[in-house]
């Protein structure tokens, strides 16, 4: 099927030449961008369907690097709202170990769908606890992502160090070592693809440094060796478990297929050890607000050969997924800590795009809008309320105005969202089912 977007007043590339084009196309073949350009389009062959683009923006796709999707059912509780990290997980540890597959799945597409509606078209998940050995939840999250038709990127995450071990963590939500690495061959074999445009591939995840044993980090970073696959885990949040999880480098973990969360404590050294090795991190500015635990130095990273992408990080700790919001609190927090001209809109978009592409070593097919990549487009009408009187420079308008809501959002040549409504969900009834469970869990 051919779709022709066109009349699209203004157009970001985010290619490696950051063109912006005004008056734009772009031509979809299926799921592939086969032609862009700007003016009338020539088409060899009609349009099987023609979108308009007129008064619209229209940017790659964003790519979310850090989530635990499970957490939308946990937003806004009373009783961690003060709370640091590890107090903040010691409560909701009590309350997570009841999480089931209707949960996990229905979570999954709250979060899928809130994070499509701000402009995300690629995200991963870091789902690290399986309760009483239910094993069976990482694939509920697969099927809610696949009936969505997000792409998706999720981890297969792990804890082995309950509370009977010095963990923090309820021993009903651990598993042993053996079963970790054997469930992660399963899900490795049952739904990675290695192909071109892939929709779903799986990366390996223990929780972080301190929740599984030193010889799980091994095996897992060997298995993903042997395997092919990324290596994912939370590193440096605070600066309690900063000394703690640096001495695990040394478990097969500094190489290029790793990427880290947060980051947020990290020296000079470290930064340099993190550069050398082409390691990636996600960059969760809201969630690290919210606990309190510190600002990452995204401005030092962004001068090394770091891969630095951008993460809503799980809604316990954030309590929204708004992709757009975190991108334009990237920039805030930064400034913050270096001055007003540590990092720009533009670059901020292109870590939330590009960024995140080569983050998950998808940046040959995905993270921008070129001829020959997948078909992963947003639009923000510029004709809201949010941009009155912000058009000086349309480009950055969404990040600068504190945009809320794509109007158009397209993954892999399927249109999830027009005209602001999605196409193939029943949001109402979403919500309704979310927020009956989120009720029941936290009853208990």
């Amino acid at each position: 099927m051919r779709t022709l977007i066109s009349d699209i007043a203004f157009l970001m590339t985010g290619n490696v030449l950051r063109q912006e084009l005004e008056d734009a196309y772009v031509v979809v073949d299926d799921n592939i961008i086969t032609g862009i350009g700007t003016g009338a389009p020539v088409l060899r062959t009609p349009a099987d369907r023609v979108i308009s683009g007129a008064r619209m923006l229209m940017m790659p796709g964003f790519v979310n690097t850090h989530h635990h999707l499970y957490q939308t059912l946990f937003r806004n509780v009373p009783q961690v709202e003060h709370a640091k990290l590890f107090d903040w997980l010691k409560f909701l540890y009590e309350y997570w170990k009841y999480i089931d597959e209707e949960a996990v799945y229905t979570s999954a597409q709250v979060g899928i769908c809130e994070m499509l509606k701000t402009g995300v078209t690629t995200t991963t998940d870091h789902l690290y606890l399986y309760p009483y050995g239910n094993n069976a939840i990482i694939d509920a999250e697969i099927r809610a992502a696949r009936d969505v038709g997000v792409r998706f990127h999720p981890t297969r995450g792990s804890m082995s160090l309950g509370k009977k071990d010095g963990g923090l963590p309820p021993d009903s939500v651990v598993q042993t070592d053996e079963e970790i690495l054997v469930e992660s061959e399963r899900v490795i074999h049952q739904y990675h693809d290695r192909g071109r445009y892939a929709m779903t591939r799986i990366a390996l995840a223990p929780c972080s440094p301190f929740s599984v044993t030193t010889e799980l980090m091994k095996q897992t970073a060997a298995l993903a060796e042997k395997e092919d696959v990324l290596l994912h885990t939370h590193l440096a949040e605070t600066q309690d478990e900063e000394e703690f999880c640096l001495q695990r480098f040394g478990v097969g973990w500094l190489t290029p297929r790793s990427w880290f969360a947060h980051i947020v404590w990290a020296s000079d050294s470290d930064i340099r050890k993190l550069s050398e090795h082409e390691c990636g991190m996600a960059y969760c500015p809201a969630s690290n607000m919210r606990l309190g635990s510190g600002i990452a130095p995204v401005t030092v990273m962004k001068q090394t050969n770091m891969r630095i992408g951008i993460g809503v990080d799980g809604s316990a700790s954030n309590d929204t997924n708004s992709f757009i919001g975190e991108v334009r609190l990237a920039i805030l927090l930064q400034r913050v800590r270096y001055g007003a001209d540590a990092l720009t809109s533009r670059e901020a978009l292109a870590m939330g795009s590009m960024g995140g592409a080569r983050v998950l070593r998808m940046d040959s097919d995905i993270g921008s809008i070129e001829v020959g990549k997948a078909a992963d487009l947003i639009m923000w009408d510029l004709d809201t309320l949010e941009f009155a009187g912000g058009l000086h420079d349309p480009f950055t308008a969404p990040v600068m105005c504190d945009a809320k809501h794509v109007s158009f959002n397209m993954v892999n040549g399927k249109v999830l969202i027009e005209n602001g409504l999605f196409t193939n969900i029943d949001v109402q009834a979403l919500v309704a089912r979310q927020n009956t469970i989120a009720a029941h869990v936290m009853a208990r």
